[in-house]
């Protein structure tokens, strides 16, 4: 079925970050990184700023630029966050489109893996079972 709408995409996609900020192991580690991350998501079209320097996610201006962006469905960004897509194999097949520091979004990866329970509960937890994949 996939996301409903934009709004949709930034209470899951989006919240999974502010999850990850909130976290007192994880949350010190995503802010180290220091990357400013732009997410476009298409299919619903969404695109969402993850600022780690200031620890917040917020929806993206059209032209706000950011030190890397990733491009993907928003069944690909769902699928990720329940550990389902591997990144940079889906890097090397066009899945996720990536700009700018790549480097840095690969850093990204070992963090993100320990939010993926976090992730399929708020799913649950909205009555969203049907993007359980």
């Amino acid at each position: 079925m996939g996301f409903k709408d934009a709004t949709e995409v930034r209470q899951f996609l989006g919240g999974v970050f502010e999850t990850a900020f909130a976290d007192p192991e994880i949350g010190p580690k995503l802010r180290e990184t220091g990357i400013v991350l732009k997410t476009v998501y298409t299919e619903p079209e969404a695109a969402l700023i993850i600022d780690a320097t200031k620890g917040e996610v917020r929806e993206a201006g059209p032209d706000e630029e950011a030190s890397a962006q990733m491009s993907m469905t928003a069944d690909t960004g769902n699928a990720y966050w329940q550990g389902k897509v591997n990144l940079p194999l889906a890097m090397a097949k066009s899945r996720i489109k990536v700009q700018g520091n790549v480097a840095s979004l690969l850093k990204l990866a070992p963090i993100g893996k320990k939010l993926y329970p976090a992730y399929i509960d708020s799913l649950k937890a909205s009555g969203r079972e049907d993007l359980l994949v």
